[in-house]
């Protein structure tokens, strides 16, 4: 089994697994403030609450778009397991073939989601990965990464506002009964969830139509997706372990060349 760690910008989602089981997963709060110290005491912590044999993990790897965060994580990680993770960037073999104007810009999330989303689902695929930002990734008939979009997450759309104008206040991302609201909060969150829903429908009409797919797989990940995918009038896969499943791909493909080292 391998620890594989997520580092987003809100949450860090970590999970021990191999190809037949998820042992367990976890979210914890992304903080750049925590020292490898502190993080090595929450993994064992993880592995002690789930009773699982840390010593058993033969590997782990990162996939972080906090690169302050990368080389505490790895240490925190040699400190519980006496393993060297790797991390998701330059230079690791993934098997996509990322058609970009800069390909090194590609966010390793973004990446991992692809890899785990192509050897899952017929392509052609449009991934969206819902967190501090919606990301959609789309993946061609040939498994070639083509290109996206970045979005706004409903989170990060509804503190902004919530900011910039006086008269609103911060809410939770809960589903409003209508669509239509009564209330200056319900309004806000039917306009979070709704709205985004309508959104990621809209991208996908307009994605199929500039690309020339009548039916392109969808398949949506990512902590906010649950809430907001079944608001959408599209077809979407709901895959919430499609990061960690990727990073354990990412895994088997390099670890033997790793070890050679």
């Amino acid at each position: 089994m391998i620890l594989a760690i997520d580092v987003g910008n809100t949450n860090i989602v970590m999970g021990c697994l191999d190809s037949r089981n998820t042992y367990f997963t976890a979210r914890l709060s992304t903080d750049v403030k925590k020292t490898s110290d502190e993080y090595a005491l929450m993994i064992r912590n993880l592995f002690h609450l789930h009773e699982i044999d840390r010593h058993g993990v033969e590997g782990a790897i990162i996939s972080s778009v906090v690169p302050a965060l990368s080389i505490p994580l790895q240490e925190a990680i040699r400190l519980v397991t006496g393993k060297t993770a790797l991390l998701v960037g330059s230079g690791l073999k993934t098997g996509l073939n990322l058609q970009m104007d800069d390909p090194a810009t590609v966010g390793a999330d973004l990446v991992v989601d692809s890899v785990a989303a192509s050897e899952r689902y017929p392509k052609p695929i449009f991934i969206f990965d819902l967190g501090t930002a919606t990301t959609l990734s789309v993946v061609d008939p040939k498994g070639n990464y083509i290109g996206g979009m970045i979005i706004p997450g409903p989170v990060v759309a509804m503190n902004a506002l919530s900011t910039q104008a006086s008269q609103l206040s911060h809410i939770d991302l809960e589903t409003p009964a209508k669509i239509i609201g009564k209330n200056t909060k319900d309004c806000m969150r039917s306009g979070a969830v709704y709205g985004h829903a309508a959104l990621i429908d809209g991208v996908i009409d307009r994605a199929e139509e500039e690309l020339g797919y009548k039916a392109a797989t969808v398949v949506a990940t990512g902590g906010i997706a649950p809430t907001i995918i079944a608001q959408c009038k599209h077809k979407i896969l709901l895959d919430c372990n499609l990061m960690l499943r990727g990073l354990l791909i990412l895994y088997h493909k390099n670890a033997k060349n790793e070890k050679s080292k």
